[in-house]
């Protein structure tokens, strides 16, 4: 997959570091999809980072299969009003340099996340008004408003709490050496190559992590990570769906996959620069006109299998805020030119996708550009690194970017930092006065079905202006040793290793 928490998705050595049998140290060894991008839960962006984060970082809160919020370093919590929320923290937490993990430090790093430059969790957190230490165990946080996605941002790298010593220590480097509360402590990072960490002995719920040491290795073609895992070079491995019949049919292997929470499509430069100055940027007609000559069952069939959902929204269909009013609509080549003519343009009409360098990506991008060209547009395709490519679409260096979103807890996450005006990661600069009054509507209304009612307005609205074209939803799939006991693919994706084992 590719994107932000932006998803994205060489041979790389096959190295036997085996598991062990129960009571004996453990070795994981794990095939990313991709390299992360800096392991800081405050700057990072992409999920590759944010899985790898979920070892040596441990939240606030996190949920479980039913969406229900589980505390993890809060023991409990308290709403004292609409706009104060009490929350207590576990006690007997440290961090993995020996500190004490209590409610300044738990100030200090949502500070952090809201007030640093380079933070991408202040829209997560831009409810916040200010935090508080009651007393040692106790924080309060006072909101600007009342908001029902608040608490949820804290099963993400919001709720990721760093070890004040070490980030004042490291600065804008705490990335490269993290020191977090999790069940695994850094130990180093090879790029490209591999990720060790290590058993937290401290760890609070340490009778629950049985793993001596995670190895992470990136490894970006889906067929080397395949062959690694059959080999049993690798214990887990990010899989794509053209992949799983044949983890299926290997009898020394398991199959693991859950729906997601999030989307992929495809984010188109609206605002004012020289890049959005084409057809396709300028006049909604032209982006309708575009989404209408594609077909996302053909992409998903091609791609995924047939594994994916086809969407047309940034809510998963599991969510509760999901809008089932909101389909997407069929493929119409006639419609699609009618536009066109409408639009005073002439076919082809060129559409400059910008496409992150990994096989998925690529394979999804060929298939838009036969679907396009029947409906009058030629797509023509940059392949660039994941990192550049984030890069270039944040400073609106593109015309339309193939991306995706891996999805939080609360549709919110999915919407606000995207869709509202001025958003952090709102790269298409899409403004209308509807969507955002809606948006905030959204985050205040307590009641579940005036909260979808509002996003329902959002939709209607987003359809029309098309900023970004929404293509599908993806699962999480992963690929296991039969020897993996007790691992759960949650519809966030992460990599949640407590519980997990690997049998003799």
């Amino acid at each position: 997959m590719f994107g932000y928490r932006w998803i994205a998705p060489a041979f790389a050595v096959a190295v036997c570091l085996g598991g062990a049998a129960v009571g004996q140290a453990q070795t994981l060894r794990f095939g990313l999809n991709n390299d992360p991008d800096l392991l800081d839960p405050t700057t990072s962006r992409t999920f590759v980072g944010t899985a790898v984060m979920t070892a040596i970082c441990d939240k606030l809160f996190d949920f479980d299969a039913n969406f229900n919020l589980v505390p993890k370093l809060v023991s409990s919590y308290e709403w004292a009003s609409p706009t104060v929320v009490l929350l207590k923290i576990r006690p007997g937490v440290t961090f993995h340099d020996g500190e004490k993990l209590d409610a300044a430090a738990v100030k200090y790093t949502l500070d952090r996340h809201a007030t640093t430059p380079t933070s991408f969790r202040r829209a997560e957190l831009s409810a916040m008004e200010k935090v508080e230490v009651v007393d040692p165990a106790t924080v309060k946080i006072t909101l600007k408003q009342p908001s029902q996605a608040f608490l949820a941002a804290f099963t993400d790298r919001a709720g990721m709490i760093v070890s004040p010593k070490a980030a004042e220590a490291t600065g804008k480097d705490f990335g490269l050496h993290p020191v977090c509360a999790g069940p695994f402590k850094f130990v180093e990072r090879v790029a490209q190559d591999h990720i060790t960490l290590e058993k937290y002995p401290g760890y609070w719920d340490v009778a629950n992590v049985h793993f001596d040491r995670v190895i992470y290795r990136p490894m970006p073609d889906s067929a080397v990570r395949l062959a690694n895992l059959k080999a049993g070079a690798l214990d887990m491995a990010d899989i794509v769906p053209s992949d799983a019949d044949s983890v299926k049919k290997d009898p020394k292997l398991q199959l693991l996959s859950s729906p997601g929470l999030g989307y992929a499509g495809i984010s188109i430069n609206i605002g004012p620069n020289a890049m959005a100055d084409t057809p396709l940027g300028r006049d909604a007609r032209v982006r309708r006109a575009f989404e209408l000559s594609l077909d996302r069952s053909v992409i998903i069939n091609v791609v995924f299998n047939g594994i994916y959902t086809p969407t047309a929204q940034a809510i998963a269909a599991g969510s509760p805020m999901n809008v089932p009013d909101i389909k997407p609509p069929a493929r119409d080549l006639v419609a699609a030119k009618k536009l066109l003519a409408e639009a005073g343009v002439t076919a082809p009409v060129l559409v400059k996708l910008t496409v992150p360098n990994n096989p998925q990506s690529l394979q999804v991008s060929e298939v838009i550009q036969s679907l396009a060209k029947e409906g009058g547009f030629d797509v023509q395709v940059t392949v660039m690194d994941f990192g550049t490519a984030l890069a270039t679409t944040q400073r609106g260096d593109y015309a339309a970017f193939l991306i995706g979103w891996s999805g939080l807890l609360d549709a919110d996450s999915n919407t606000y930092s995207f869709l509202h005006t001025g958003g952090p990661l709102n790269i298409t600069t899409y403004s209308n006065k509807i969507v955002d009054d809606a948006l905030d509507a959204a985050r205040i209304a307590a009641d579940p079905a005036a909260r979808r009612a509002e996003y329902a307005k959002v939709w209607s609205q987003e359809r029309s202006d098309l900023p970004i074209i929404y293509l599908y939803t993806p699962s999480y799939i992963v690929g296991a040793t039969n020897k993996l006991s007790n691992y759960r693919v949650l519809p966030d994706g992460l990599i949640r290793l407590q519980g997990a084992r690997l049998l003799p």
